[in-house]
């Protein structure tokens, strides 16, 4: 009867301890250090965004966030990685691409909505559509007309298929009825260096990185993407104010992780992000740098996701957008 009891309490011990293991695994979060890749190349809006934060969040986590930059196939390359990952220490930072991709690739590697969940949203930024001083015209009034007289000359670089700057590019040739030659680039330093340099004409780009080479003379500024003029720079008119309301984009960046990280450890990263956002030196950063923080639930972030991938849908379809 002895020996009885102990096994059955020895079985006791052990349900209640294998009860216990998931939880204190979770306590346990991180046990290593913490990556998050940027699907583009180094420099860039999106790499301040997530150093910025990552610097934070290593002060609460008690383990290193470190940065990794996976660029390629329109960002689709560091998702990939990401959604394949199991280590459970690995995020993505993603943007506006993030959501076209489930729409312009036809092959993506990864399920979108299946193979990633989402984190949180982290700062979105306007842009402006900046060209070379060498371009034929001051105003987008001016550069419109100049299009339309010379269908295809133009050329607007991108820092990659499916990103916003290219789809800035097609909604302004649709909304003005012009006919612009599209050059992507893998990411927007490449693109920026070539537009400086005159290899092409236009681009839309982030603000942030674009409005010290617009008041150095470098670039022409013709107009910004927000409905309101940006606070970085509210002598730069809108492109909706000019003839072309309704005229929007931004460049938005958040977090993903792969679908089988545990949703504890998601809602961790999630209230950590928004934590950092939250503290007054990292909001005061953002917005000097003309980034607007947007802290957000894994819930809230999921539907904004969704709501993308039905607006870049449209854009697609309407525009006629593929890659060869």
């Amino acid at each position: 009867m002895n020996v009885r009891l102990a096994w059955l309490s020895t079985l006791a011990v052990l349900f209640l301890m294998a009860l216990a293991a998931p939880a204190a695994a979770a306590e346990a979060w991180p046990a290593r250090t913490v990556r998050i890749i940027v699907p583009f190349p180094p420099g860039g809006t999106m790499e301040s965004v997530v150093r910025l934060l990552g610097q934070e969040i290593t002060k609460a986590l008690g383990q290193p966030v470190i940065v990794e930059n996976k660029p390629g196939a329109g960002t689709v390359i560091g998702v990939d990685t990401t959604a394949k990952s199991a280590d459970g220490h690995t995020f993505a930072s993603v943007a506006n691409s993030f959501t076209v991709n489930q729409t312009l690739v036809k092959s993506l590697p990864y399920d979108t909505l299946k193979d990633l969940q989402p984190v949180g949203l982290m700062a979105k930024t306007a842009n402006v559509l900046a060209g070379h001083p060498g371009v034929p015209a001051a105003t987008l009034k001016e550069l419109v007309e100049y299009a339309r007289k010379h269908p295809g000359k133009l050329t607007y670089a991108s820092f990659g298929n499916g990103t916003t700057a290219h789809f800035a590019g097609e909604m302004l040739k649709m909304m003005a009825g012009i006919d612009l030659l599209h050059v992507p680039y893998k990411g927007q330093a490449p693109a920026l260096t070539d537009l400086i340099a005159g290899q092409v004409d236009l681009m839309f780009g982030n603000l942030p990185e674009f409005l010290p080479q617009i008041r150095g003379g470098k670039l022409k500024a013709f107009g910004t993407t927000y409905l309101e003029r940006a606070a970085l720079a509210p002598d730069i008119a809108t492109i909706a104010e000019q003839g072309y309301a309704g005229f929007y984009t931004d460049s938005w960046y958040g977090l993903v992780a792969p679908a089988g990280m545990p949703k504890d450890v998601v809602a961790r990263m999630n209230a950590e992000v928004n934590r950092a956002l939250a503290v007054p030196e990292v909001r005061a950063a953002l917005l000097k740098r003309g980034l607007d923080p947007i802290p957000s639930s894994p819930e809230r972030f999921g539907e904004f996701i969704r709501s993308e991938i039905a607006k870049y849908a449209k854009i697609v379809k309407d525009a006629g957008i593929k890659i060869d």
